[in-house]
């Protein structure tokens, strides 16, 4: 009576076999995890700032959208600007807030470093001027992956260009020492 399955020998060799190509694959898994959330948390902020633009004209009121704790990559909140204060005023209304749970390193220029303002009419705010670029970072390395760009008129486009980026390192340099 011949018995059907497997043997342990078999089954042991299959596992070891699974084992190595889970090994072998789970280094492009995380590299891939890690590019998709950089791409979600880029294409959060411009939907985000793109809103906030047009909330201020809808509402005919000063809309500031900062990240959260001072921090693009926590997230970001959406208020409006009743007394000019911005996010340090906190009894400005919340409009919309939008947490972050991977923690994507984003860095924005001077300008808008940790927030953009923008007037009744949709014009950026910030001494008279306020444009820049919101750079969306490897964990690994000081390269920009995406690029918020936001132009004296307002206008937000994304871009996905792969650069070295000075802030990249800066922002990773000051992240380790206020971890240590």
């Amino acid at each position: 009576m011949r018995q059907q399955g497997f043997s342990l020998v078999e089954l042991l060799m299959g596992l070891m076999i699974v084992g190595i190509v889970l090994h072998l694959v789970s280094p492009a898994f995380a590299a891939l995890t890690e590019s998709n959330h950089r791409e979600e948390a880029a294409k959060s902020l411009v939907s985000g700032i793109r809103s906030a633009r047009s909330e201020a004209i809808t509402r005919n009121q000063t809309v500031v959208i900062h990240g959260i704790n001072d921090d693009w990559g926590q997230g970001w909140r959406m208020i409006l600007d009743l007394n000019g204060k911005g996010h340090e005023d906190s009894s400005n209304p919340l409009l919309v807030e939008r947490r972050s749970g991977t923690r994507v390193p984003i860095f924005g220029n001077h300008y808008i470093s940790t927030s953009v303002r923008f007037s009744h009419l949709g014009e950026p705010l910030h001494g008279g001027f306020q444009a820049g670029t919101i750079h969306v970072c490897a964990k690994r390395e000081p390269v920009s992956q995406h690029q918020v760009v936001l132009a004296p008129s307002g206008r937000v486009s994304l871009r996905s260009d792969k650069t070295a980026q000075a802030l990249c390192e800066k922002g990773k340099k000051s992240k380790q020492r206020t971890d240590a």
